[in-house]
């Protein structure tokens, strides 16, 4: 017997288990033994072999504790992102790198790049060396949140679009199997509503100035759920002189078009670029969050980072250009959090860049997040934004929790964001975003009130279990419940979600049938 299986044997015999116990039990087995500290992951891997060989039972607490990166599956999802293959890009954007053999605005050296050159770009690989990472890890992968990233998705062929999203359907309904062969998409679709593991939302990266209503149709038939607009300023003499190619008028009407279609949206915002300074940008953001023309669900901050790749270099050593300090994007950043509306998510705070490529700079401090988060519990404020209230692993079974309702303007139409939490609105629960779009971007959208998003959080339970978590506790239920009664008070004769494939099962047991792309129920 090796050493792993001894120290999940003796665990499994606890009455209580926690990661003290374990470090405990890993100590004590490596004395005995005179062995290093044995990792987790190789716990994992004698943990799953001992079940395999029916030595032990499977139990959750064991796994819990094993689990390695936490946070990975502690907003009900597990992301899985995959790279598209290097393609020309439709701009000419002065700060954005590009490197030979990888698509434009990505280094080989970044993480998502360095796996998708080693499966050869190919998204069935892609796909499935990441569920089986996350596996190794300890999370459950029955909850799929596919990003799809790379160039301007709306730039690449078609029958390339069409091929990568039936090739990532197919290793997510294969897994763990290798299957050759190809189905209609439409089939690969209807096979993963009831796969093992199932695809819940899907998000593509693209540019405002190419969004219409013929490529939102487009998007939707492809099971697109959530759109990222590189936006990067608000600013039309900032977007002109960093050549992006687009301007704001662009960014309000996509906006528009994919709210009222039902999308999700989140803009990747750039400050620091050339003719910005600090004051600016934090305009732009109080801008975001309070003018109706944007408002977006989602927000990626990636302050410009300095590279040699990129155009930008040659005017920094013009000395036209200065990178912001640490101490600046602190500042910054910190100044946005504090004004972010309960309505917002901040995704991510900058790009996972390898700090050798970055001349110079605040962006070469990557855990600006958290050197945030600590200042803010020194200082006893904390951001308002999604991600930072998510309820994660402290849920206490016992708490009160409170239906909050936010009514906002946004897009010419009327924003719903329900969401439950508890009493001082510091964890979040559940929410649901309902929109009341001024009119239909679609036909089938006609007379409809829509949900944009319903999410859960909290650690990730796999669709067959039933545990004592937020995703259990039926909080998604009566969050539709009171969609359904504020639809009916707007006058609106139908409901509409857009659903991700993988959970249009559970929208059919609350009474919603599929039209199209979207589930619908008449009220």
């Amino acid at each position: 017997m090796t050493i792993e299986e001894k120290i999940i044997i003796a665990f499994s015999e606890q009455t209580d288990k926690n990661r003290k116990i374990l470090d405990s039990l890993k100590r004590s087995f490596a004395k005995k033994e005179s062995k290093g500290m044995i990792k987790n992951s190789q716990l994992l891997e004698a943990y799953h072999k001992l079940i395999k060989e029916k030595r032990i039972e499977k139990d959750l607490k064991t796994e819990e504790v094993l689990r390695i990166r936490k946070v990975r599956s502690l907003s009900g999802i597990v992301i899985v992102s995959v790279l598209t293959k290097p393609y020309p890009c439709p701009g000419k954007c002065i700060y954005c790198p590009q490197q030979e053999g990888a698509p434009k605005s990505y280094l080989q050296e970044e993480p998502a790049v360095a796996r998708a050159i080693m499966c050869d770009y190919k998204p069935y690989r892609q796909v499935q060396m990441r569920i089986k990472a996350l596996e190794a890890i300890g999370h459950p992968t029955d909850k799929i949140d596919l990003r799809i990233i790379g160039a301007t998705w709306s730039f690449y062929p078609k029958n390339y679009q069409t091929w990568f999203i039936k090739q990532c359907f197919k290793s997510v309904n294969d897994y763990p199997k290798n299957k050759k062969g190809t189905k209609a998409l439409e089939k690969l679709q209807k096979e993963n509503e009831n796969a093992k593991r199932r695809i819940i939302g899907i998000t593509i990266e693209t540019r405002p100035d190419f969004i219409d209503i013929r490529e939102i149709k487009r998007l939707r038939e492809l099971g697109i759920t959530r759109v990222e607009l590189g936006v990067q300023s608000i600013y039309n003499d900032v977007l002109e002189i960093n050549k992006r190619g687009h301007n704001i008028e662009q960014t309000i009407k996509a906006t528009k078009l994919l709210k009222d279609a039902g999308l999700k949206i989140c803009y990747q915002m750039m400050p620091n670029l050339l003719g910005s300074h600090p004051k600016k940008d934090f305009e732009m953001f109080e801008q975001l969050f309070s003018n109706p023309n944007f408002k977006p669900d989602y927000l990626k901050i990636y302050p410009c980072a300095l590279l040699k790749e990129a155009p930008l270099y040659k005017i920094y050593k013009q000395n036209k250009f200065k990178p912001y300090t640490e101490k600046q994007l602190i500042e910054l950043i910190t100044k946005i959090k504090k004004i972010t509306p309960y309505w917002l998510r901040i995704q991510r705070i900058i790009r996972d860049i390898p700090t050798s490529y970055i001349i110079e700079g605040g962006t070469k401090t990557s855990n600006i997040r958290q050197m945030i988060l600590k200042m803010a519990e020194k200082e006893n404020w904390q951001c308002k934004c999604i991600r930072c209230r998510e309820v994660k692993d402290n849920y206490n079974p016992k708490e009160k929790l409170k239906l909050f309702r936010d009514d906002y303007e946004a897009s010419e139409g009327k924003e719903i964001f329900l969401s439950f939490e508890n009493y001082d609105r510091t964890k979040l629960y559940s929410i649901l975003r309902l929109r009341i779009p001024s009119r239909a971007t679609l036909p089938i959208l006609e007379n409809s009130a829509i949900v944009r998003e319903l999410h859960t959080y909290g650690q990730l339970i796999a669709i067959s279990k039933k545990d004592k978590a937020p995703q259990h506790k039926g909080l998604g239920k009566k969050l539709m419940k009171e969609a359904e009664k504020i639809a009916k008070q707007e006058n609106k004769k139908q409901i509409a979600v857009i659903s991700g494939i993988g959970v249009r099962g559970y929208y059919r047991k609350l009474g919603y049938g599929l039209k199209q792309t979207y589930m619908i129920k008449k009220i």
